[in-house]
This record gives structure tokens, sequence and C-alpha cells, in this order.
């Protein structure tokens, strides 16, 4: 499954620049302007969707994979500080 996202990402990557050069090409003619803007448009959505593909799930949604909120965290060490003090005596 990695190998077919690196796959599909990589030319993403390669469709995102043929497009940016041909939006850079088109938008120096100037009567060609309002076609050239929207294919870098385009092509920069393309660069950063290869780019997610590329990047494992814990680093584009850090917030998703806490596994505890973070509520619930100085709950959990309390506990684990009164349990100490109750084995401790």
């Amino acid at each position: 499954m990695r190998v077919l996202r690196a796959l599909a990402a990589s030319v993403l990557w390669v469709l995102a620049g043929v497009l940016a050069l041909l939006g850079v090409v088109l938008s120096i003619t100037i009567i060609l302007l309002p076609l050239g803007i929207p294919l870098l448009l385009l092509a920069r959505k393309l660069f950063r969707y290869s780019m997610t593909l590329l990047l494992p799930r814990a680093v584009r949604h850090p917030g998703q994979e806490l596994v505890e909120s973070p509520e619930q965290q100085p709950r959990r060490k309390e506990r684990s500080v009164i349990g100490r003090l109750k084995r401790a005596f």
C-alpha cells in the first residue's frame, strides 16, 4: 500500500510540475494570463496533495493521533502519584 501511495504521489508531483511550467509560460504572455494563473493555482494544489500522500498520517494530523485528551492526562498523573504514596506507606 505504501508503494502504491508513493507511486501515485510521484505521478501527481510530475503532473503538478508540468502544469506549473505551462502556467508560467502562459502567464508570460499577457493575453493568456487569465489561463496561466488558474493553472498555477491548480499546480499548487496538486503539489500539496502529492506531499500529503507521501507523509505518514501521524505527521499530517498530529492532533488526531493522540490517544488521550489533554484533560485526562493530569488526572492520570495524579492517580499515579496517589498510588505511589499508598504503596510507599
